[in-house]
C-alpha cells in the first residue's frame, strides 16, 4: 500500500492542482472520514465505510472549469489502480467561480464526455461555512487545508 501511495502522489502532480496526502494522520473524529454518510450524485444514501481498508482520492470536481479535462486523467488513475482497491471519488462543488451550476444530469453528461465513470457524490459545499460538507470538514480538520479551487485532491490512506 505504501508503494501505491507514493506512485499516486507522484502521478497526481497535475498542473494547477494542490494534492494533500493524508496518511497516518489522526482524523478529527475517532472514526475518521470512512464513517461519514454521504449521498451519491442522484441523492441515494451511501457511505464511505466501504472504502475503509483502501486508498481513496477525494476530488472536488466542476463541469465548467479549465481543469475539467482532468476527469479523463482521474479515470485513468482509477482504472490503473482499481485492482489494488484504489478509487477516485468526486464531489461536485460550485464554490469556486460558480463552475458547477448544473444538476445531476448535466454533471453526469460532463463526466461521460471525458469517459469518466468513477463514483460521483452529490454536490457539496467545500468552503468553511455552516453548510460545509462533513467530508470536507473532516479533511480540513485533518490537514488544516481546504481546496483553493476546483479539482483539489486529497489522497487518503486505508485507515
Amino acid at each position: 500500500m505504501k508503494q501505491i501511495l507514493l506512485t499516486l502522489a507522484t502521478a497526481l502532480s497535475l498542473p494547477g492542482c494542490d494534492t494533500r496526502v493524508i496518511k497516518n494522520t489522526t482524523m478529527a473524529t475517532s472514526t475518521g472520514i470512512y464513517s461519514i454518510d454521504v449521498r451519491d450524485l442522484h441523492g441515494q444514501a451511501s457511505s464511505l465505510a466501504a472504502r475503509h481498508g483502501h486508498v481513496s482520492l477525494i476530488v472536488n470536481v466542476a463541469s465548467e472549469c479549465g481543469y475539467t479535462p482532468q476527469y479523463r486523467d482521474l479515470q485513468t488513475l482509477h482504472d490503473t489502480y482499481a485492482d489494488r482497491g484504489f478509487a477516485v471519488i468526486g464531489f461536485p462543488c460550485n464554490d469556486f467561480g460558480g463552475q458547477e451550476p448544473g444538476e445531476p444530469p448535466v454533471i453526469t453528461a460532463c463526466a461521460a464526455e471525458y469517459q469518466a465513470s468513477f463514483q460521483l457524490m452529490e454536490k457539496v459545499v467545500v468552503k468553511d461555512s455552516d453548510g460545509q460538507s462533513p467530508v470536507y470538514r473532516e479533511l480540513q480538520a485533518a490537514t488544516g487545508v481546504l481546496p483553493k479551487w476546483n479539482f483539489g485532491k486529497y489522497l487518503v490512506d486505508e485507515q
